[in-house]
């Protein structure tokens, strides 16, 4: 069998075959020989987000007479096609590489070079017209253009994510409404505490899911200070101090975010503790959505064996072995995520702090996890909305039963109108005797019928506070 056909490309270490036809070039060949950890390639946005930096470059070294209007002009329209994600397929480099981003770079320029070639009508690899580095990349380094990609691809998650969180925090409030009179036992330490209501419940988590989205919108700003114009290392060295000027407002138009070039270059170069900050955001509303998916696993666990309060829809055959049982396997993938998203921002923590003097070599280590974990989020959110809450049920009786049931809930839901002490002995009867305590109380002659059950309806176990004594 023939060897596909293939073109020579030097780099530093020499010659090396590229497949033909491929975008890609020797860099990028190199790359995909080197690593291979992650087996899987960078995220799409930062792919996308790269090209957006290079059409900002190229629009600008065009605009200043240093790229022709012919090989500026086929440059932007190449970067413009992978920054609307037509070139996806030939983002091909490991998630995890060294190099601080260098392979990422050199496979975008790659691929711009090649695609615009194409579109002049040129044969791949005829670096002489166009050139990745020459051309592509002119006045910019992997050290100001990669950074400045992650916290645009980043935007573009936390925007996605934003929007998932505020549909899933409707869905909720959704159920608050719905399930507002439905009397439920609350716990505390997986103990009967007091009566409240599921409305109240899932408008708790409507509530902390309501904080992340804030926390979500406000961590953007985060991420608008960019350090492209620094080069190397925030020096600006061999770029034009007017391309340093033009070139983030150049890139502020193509994405339509606030960037902003950072005041200290260097500063912004070296330091990535904002990645930190965002994850940290992440983290956050990970541990809501883990706190909520354990939920509903115990508030719908049995159904018959365990709490059975809710009625998860149905997804999918849960064992192998015992017929007819069914997992929450949607509030359980959720959780996964979850955990995964904790564990990034341990992984983007130690990555921040690992920078050393005036470059942070482990930048991709930071990409990965942080557009993963947003990624994550997203999808978890929507999974959650659209295939656990879409469909969940209360069974009112059910929640009814174990409410009347617990001793604990409703003397204290009473303790009120008896005295403490009262409602404690009425209790002990209860438990002895083996009978509801509505059944005792109405016997003691303790309340009324009427009574009992205004102190056990909703209105009153989920008023804030007691209502005041008239003044005697």
């Amino acid at each position: 069998m023939s060897e596909a056909p293939q073109r020579l490309e030097r780099d530093l270490l020499g010659l090396r075959g590229v497949p033909a036809d491929a975008l890609y070039g020797v860099h990028t060949a190199r790359a995909l020989e080197n690593f291979t950890l992650a087996a899987r390639p960078i995220h799409r946005d930062l792919f996308r987000a790269m090209g957006a930096v290079k059409a900002a470059a190229a629009e600008v070294n065009l605009a200043l007479g240093d790229l022709s209007a012919e090989i500026g002009g086929a440059i932007i329209a190449a970067a413009e096609e992978v920054m609307a994600g037509q070139l996806d397929d030939h983002a091909l480099v490991d998630a995890l590489q060294g190099g601080a981003g260098t392979s990422t770079n050199m496979n975008v320029n790659e691929v711009i070079a090649n695609r615009a070639l194409q579109r002049l009508g040129h044969p791949l690899g005829d670096y002489a017209t166009i050139c990745p580095l020459a051309h592509v990349n002119l006045h910019q380094s992997t050290n100001d253009a990669y950074p400045t990609a992650l916290r645009i691809a980043a935007r573009w998650g936390l925007d996605r994510l934003e929007e998932a969180v505020v549909a899933l925090v409707e869905a909720l409030q959704g159920h608050e409404r719905a399930w507002a009179h439905v009397i439920k036992l609350g716990r505390t330490q997986l103990q009967d505490a007091v009566l409240t209501t599921m409305g109240r419940s899932f408008g708790a988590y409507a509530q902390a899911l309501s904080r992340d989205r804030w926390r979500i919108y406000k961590c953007g700003e985060r991420l608008r200070v960019i350090n492209l114009g620094g080069t190397a290392i925030g020096t600006g060295l061999l770029a034009p101090r007017r391309y340093i000027f033009q070139v983030t407002e150049a890139l502020r138009r193509r994405t339509g975010l606030p960037l902003a070039r950072a005041e200290d270059l260097v500063e912004a170069t070296q330091n990535a503790d904002d990645f930190v900050e965002v994850s940290g955001i992440l983290k956050a509303l990970a541990s809501t959505l883990l706190k909520i998916g354990r939920d509903l696993r115990l508030l719908s666990s049995g159904p018959r064996g365990g709490l059975g309060e809710l009625r998860l829809p149905p997804r999918q055959a849960g064992s192998s072995i015992m017929p007819g049982k069914i997992n929450p396997v949607i509030p359980e993938a959720v959780c996964g995520a979850a955990i995964r998203v904790i564990s990034h921002d341990q992984a983007i923590t130690l990555a921040a702090s690992l920078g050393d003097l005036e470059l942070n070599a482990f930048l991709p280590v930071i990409a990965d996890a942080l557009l993963d974990s947003l990624q994550l989020l997203a999808g978890a959110c929507e999974a959650l909305r659209t295939r656990c809450l879409d469909g969940l049920e209360v069974d009112e009786a059910r929640c009814r039963a174990l409410a009347e049931g617990s001793l604990t809930a409703m003397t204290t839901a009473l303790a009120g109108a008896l005295g403490y002490k009262a409602a404690e002995a009425l209790a002990a009867r209860a438990e002895a005797e083996g009978r509801p305590l509505r059944e005792i109380v109405l016997e003691r002659g303790a309340l009324s019928a009427q009574d009992f059950d205004a102190l056990t309806q909703p209105e009153r176990v989920t008023r804030l506070g007691s209502e005041a004594k008239p003044d005697a």
